[in-house]
């Protein structure tokens, strides 16, 4: 037996719909991100995975995962690349503590990821920009003056 993601086991010679078992049979595996950081922090493989981001690794798991599943890989990708992808009409006031922390977790990532520093070539201190003030301006909701005082 392969220990995969949280508790989950790889039988050998099991068939790929019952290959993933994880604690209480669940048939779907949480994200493997511990499973990613423990591989990443173990002494035995930690001087092989120096250069490799956790992003990777955790990418990489659930390549794994979906493969045992059943998944092709282009099926595996897309799942991971919507699971990626922060959908910005989502109301994200409506998910649980957990679903929240990764969605911001994505968004962290893509900020450093966009971020300019000051060690960057292309960097340039005190940036200003001019909008267009020809055209509509569009409003919203909020910023709509009421007849009603503060």
């Amino acid at each position: 037996c392969y220990q995969i993601c949280h508790g989950a086991t790889v039988r050998a010679g099991a068939g790929p719909a019952a290959v993933l078992r994880g604690p209480g049979d669940e048939p779907d595996l949480p994200d493997c991100s511990r499973a990613a950081e423990q591989l990443k922090n173990n002494p035995r493989h930690k001087a092989y995975l120096e250069g490799v981001s956790l992003r990777q690794l955790k990418k990489f798991y659930g390549l794994l995962k979906g493969h045992l599943g059943g998944q092709s890989l282009a099926e595996s990708l897309e799942q991971i690349r919507q699971e990626e992808t922060i959908d910005p009409e989502e109301d994200m006031n409506k998910l649980d503590d957990k679903e929240l922390a990764k969605r911001k977790s994505i968004m962290d990532e893509l900020f450093e990821k966009n971020r300019k520093k000051k060690d960057d070539p292309d960097f340039i201190y005190n940036v200003e920009v001019e909008f267009p003030q020809d055209e509509q301006l569009e409003s919203c909701g909020w910023d709509v003056e009421s007849g009603e005082e503060i």
